[in-house]
């Protein structure tokens, strides 16, 4: 993370992956100057490390050779940080890998999004654990209660929920994606039931009250318990005033529930899954350009007719955006609920299966990934490609002739 200027992609770095500008030539430009004149926790500063490093000497790496042409190149270790914008290809088809059996039962998926009111923002960036963490139990006993009412679907559903922070302007912006089964499993086991009507799975308005009065409990109750931590633009939420006048408007919002058409099939949710488990707060391919000082970003307006924009932040202030995305240490923001939580999984998907009338799940199949760490092939701007990659010159497949220790020079 240093240097008065972006860098630019220096001889070997010949990645197909790599685009004209990075987050990573943001932080190592930047990033000195803000950590110097901004408050961050150690979880932010250990991504803004990690990125700087990525994909440089600092993290070490393997020469390539081609037989063929003798055209040699070196690539650098991937720091496989979850907040990297290059490093989510490779987590992604290895989860994929791992989760894929448990997504094929031949029924209707439904795509359910719970958003939490922005006037949360400032209480998020105290308590980004407890918070994000109850959206998450919020939201899942909220489906699971409408799943388990015979009045809606009278059985247990198949949940996977992921939780993404950001907005398209990098803003702070709390939503949980939800992929639902359309039917459940009967408490007794014995029936499988599908939903009422084909292509509609819950009431949205019903789901938001239900929602929000159980996240709202909850929250007093943390803050009754001095669960919750209260500072900087939060500060006066610990008055006990000021609180009951944060839960009072928050009863009267109308809280978003926005339920998508179903997805055409199981292969339809892996597809979409895909996309979205590993997705961080920017991709690379959305940065026009980085120098003098700011940053120019393309983003989507979803007010305006999903029109493409382009916004011009400074780099302090993309940074400061993007550390508001940063999870803390061991967050899961990806989790299973219903018929997919880890303790009865197997059995209820099995007893599933069976009363639908398909086979054994097919064994989750293997990922080709880079065991090196060089990531060339792993982008989240691009596709998972078999490694070694072909050489660039010939076409020939590359081989590993050297490997390169990280240098210890640290300038972060």
């Amino acid at each position: 993370m240093a240097g008065p200027s972006p860098p630019r992609a220096t001889a070997g770095e010949d990645s197909p992956g790599r685009t004209a500008f990075e987050v990573a030539d943001v932080v190592r430009a930047y990033g000195v100057g803000f950590l110097s004149t901004h408050p961050t926790s150690g979880a932010q500063r250990r991504v803004l490390r990690t990125i700087g490093r990525c994909r440089t000497g600092a993290l070490g790496g393997h020469v390539e050779g081609c037989d063929a042409c003798g055209h040699t190149r070196i690539a650098y270790n991937s720091c496989r940080n979850r907040h990297c914008p290059k490093c989510q290809g490779q987590q992604r088809a290895q989860w994929m890998a791992a989760e894929q059996a448990t997504l094929l039962l031949p029924v209707e998926y439904f795509h359910v999004v719970f958003t939490l009111p922005h006037a949360f923002n400032t209480l998020i960036r105290m308590n980004p654990r407890q918070l994000y963490g109850l959206l998450f139990q919020a939201a899942a006993a909220t489906l699971l209660a409408f799943a388990r009412d015979p009045k809606h679907l009278g059985g247990e559903p198949a949940i996977t929920m992921v939780l993404h922070t950001w907005g398209q302007n990098l803003t702070a912006h709390a939503h949980v994606h939800c992929v639902v089964s359309g039917g459940g499993l009967s408490a007794d086991a014995r029936r499988w039931h599908a939903t009422k009507r084909r292509g509609f799975l819950f009431p949205v308005k019903a789901l938001s009250k239900l929602c929000r009065g159980k996240y709202l409990a909850t929250l007093d109750r943390l803050q009754r318990t001095r669960a919750l931590r209260f500072a900087g633009q939060s500060a006066h939420l610990s008055e006990a005033a000021h609180w009951l006048q944060l839960l009072t408007e928050l009863r009267r919002t109308q809280w978003v529930v926005y339920a998508k058409p179903p997805f055409g099939g199981p292969q339809c949710v892996l597809k979409y899954l895909s996309r979205y488990t590993h997705r961080v707060a920017i991709a690379n391919r959305r940065i026009r350009f980085v120098g003098d000082g700011i940053v120019r970003v393309a983003w989507k307006d979803y007010a305006d007719h999903n029109v493409t924009k382009e916004m011009t932040l400074s780099a302090e202030e993309f940074l400061r955006r993007f550390l508001l995305h940063v999870l803390p240490r061991g967050f899961m923001r990806i989790r299973h609920y219903g018929l997919l939580a880890n303790r009865h999984r197997g059995p209820k998907l099995a007893r599933c299966r069976e009363l639908l009338g398909v086979g054994a799940a097919p064994p989750a199949a293997s990922a080709d990934l880079d065991d090196t760490g060089s990531g060339r092939a792993d982008d989240a701007d691009g596709h998972t490609e078999p490694l070694p990659a072909p050489c660039p010159v010939c076409g020939q497949p590359m081989r590993v002739l050297d490997i390169l220790a990280p240098h210890r020079r640290d300038t972060s």
